[in-house]
């Protein structure tokens, strides 16, 4: 059905206010105007090389006005927007893109040499297009992206967008692999926009959009990277009412750049990854208390990974008016309940009151009682997904048939209170999750394996009070061998994305039972004595 799509809604924001700013960076701005211009010219350069309607356009860029400007070219053209994670090695990037059949990667100049080592190896890329940073000049193989998103190719694009267009949202999920979680415009519009209550009919009523439009729209800064869901999505919330996106000026996380954007681009909504950012800008405002004018500030919204209570209650003392929303959800299925917080009114770390559409089940797919303490496996309803690219079996996994009603049972447990409060306990999977990245341990261990000193291997994740999780490796060496732990990380950074490393390595034996698995809560302890030692001894 035709539905909801982000390229006529971004349109009526674009006639209603032309002029109003869109996107900022710094000292740069683009009004809406100009955006509507060149996304246009975007989509017509795209039609002219050869892609079609629904082709694959990876972003694989840094925070930059340059990132939302593409996907919205994609939504007008009808292509897939598909999101790089910035920290890939070649061999991952190719998996990303020959899993997703990317057709055109939009890329920092910065990566030129990255690509450099894969780009015979990516053959159903048709055209790269290259994002000047002042890093180096455009090879002759690509074509510069300004020349693109400025040329006047006359040839309208020879479909309409409709709510069946999808946008693909990489996620390295429970699978061990980067999975591309399929949303149609039309269901992720609805899902993004009635979190909180807002009301949209089921079918596209444009005088809806007009009405909710601000003539003095507020700024929004989204200082995760938008390659994340958490960082991107938040941002079509903020543009569909009229509001504008602030950026980062600086590519690695600063928090003295972060303070001083709010306080220049008066930002209004903030987006940011839990402690990995709140305890770095809480180290500065506790520092520096009146430093920066932060009284445009609203609402911090947080995802991804643990947002401790006791730092939203400390943010709160130099921000007294803002509202905390600690959002919990997945990419599946996107926000399944969110924790709200406010000066003097504590709440729990990691839990959310349940909605109508969120149950808690057994492995057998019954509710848990609630007040039971029985844990179990989060389900959630409603407008959903429509499951992993191209992977079928996956797909039937996670998103699962319940009393007749499909749920999305992404992989995360949880008990739930009698008053139906859900406590969160984590990935069943084991999944590593640091500072809002994924990691594997059966990837890090496999790598480290690889080395010829090491004899056996197991990655823990262990508790950070500033990242949520640090990626920690207990190594059995060979006999008669010997490496350093700084030679074995670099030996893993070598072979997959430095936030994969780990941050400390500890040797030891490693007991294996019959069925050869370690004996984990053994190592988790053993691990952990280990690491509260050293910090003594180091502090």
């Amino acid at each position: 059905m035709a539905g909801w799509n982000f390229a006529e809604i971004f349109r009526e924001v674009a006639m209603a206010i032309p002029d109003a700013p869109a996107l900022v960076q710094g000292s740069r701005r683009l009004c809406w105007r100009e955006i509507d211009q060149r996304t246009t010219c975007l989509s017509q350069y795209l039609v002219a090389a050869g892609l079609k309607r629904q082709s694959k356009v990876a972003q694989y860029l840094h925070n930059v006005p340059e990132y939302l400007e593409s996907i919205l070219a994609c939504f007008k053209g009808s292509f897939v927007p598909l999101n790089t994670n910035f920290r890939y090695g070649p061999d991952e990037l190719i998996y990303l893109w020959t899993n997703g059949n990317v057709e055109c990667v939009i890329f920092h100049a910065c990566f030129t040499s990255t690509i450099e080592q894969l780009r015979m190896r990516a053959t159903e890329v048709q055209l790269w297009l290259w994002v000047d940073d002042g890093s180096g000049p455009c090879p002759d193989w690509a074509t510069p992206y300004e020349t693109a998103a400025s040329s006047n190719q006359c040839l309208p694009v020879p479909w309409a967008p409709d709510g069946d267009d999808l946008i693909l949202v990489y996620t390295g999920g429970t699978t061990g692999m980067p999975k591309g979680v399929m949303w149609r415009q039309d269901d992720l519009f609805m899902r993004l926009n009635t979190e909180r209550g807002d009301q949209y009919p089921d079918i596209p009523d444009f005088e809806v959009i007009r009405s909710n439009i601000s003539q003095r729209g507020r700024a929004h800064l989204s200082a995760a990277p938008l390659m994340h869901g958490a960082g991107l999505l938040t941002c079509f919330l903020v543009l569909a009412r009229g509001g504008w996106i602030s950026h980062l000026q600086q590519r690695s996380f600063d928090p003295i750049d972060l303070l001083e954007t709010i306080e220049r681009d008066r930002v209004a909504t903030l987006m940011w990854v839990g402690d990995a950012f709140a305890r770095p800008v809480l180290a500065e405002l506790q520092a520096h208390p009146k430093r920066w004018d932060l009284t445009s500030l609203r609402t911090i919204m947080s995802s991804g990974v643990i947002f401790s209570a006791d730092v939203k209650q400390a943010i709160l003392v130099h921000l007294p008016k803002v509202v905390i929303s600690d959002v919990f959800g997945s990419t599946e299925s996107m926000s399944l309940g969110r924790n709200v917080t406010t000066k003097g009114e504590a709440t729990a770390t990691a839990t959310f009151k349940a909605k109508a559409d969120t149950r808690v089940i057994s492995d057998d797919g019954k509710d848990v009682l609630p007040g039971s303490g029985q844990s179990g496996m989060l389900a959630i309803g409603g407008r959903q997904a429509l499951g992993y690219y191209g992977d079928p079996v996956k797909t039937a996994t996670v998103f699962r048939i319940l009393d007749g009603k499909r749920f999305v049972v992404p992989g995360d447990w949880a008990t739930v209170d009698v008053d139906g409060t859900v406590q969160l306990l984590g990935r069943g999977s084991g999944c590593i999750n640091t500072g809002g990245e994924k990691v594997f341990p059966e990837e890090v261990e496999n790598e480290l394996k690889g080395h010829t000193a090491v004899y056996d291997a197991v990655v823990l994740g262990i508790s950070n009070i500033r990242f949520g999780q640090s990626v920690v490796a207990i190594i059995e060496m060979k006999k008669n061998q010997s490496a350093s732990a700084t030679d074995l990380i670099a030996f893993v950074k070598s072979r997959l994305s430095s936030y994969k490393a780990p941050r400390h390595i500890l040797f030891a034996p490693i007991k294996r039972g019959p069925n050869a698995k370690p004996d984990l809560p053994s190592l988790q302890a053993f691990a952990n004595e280990q690491l509260a030692t050293h910090l003594k001894e180091t502090s």
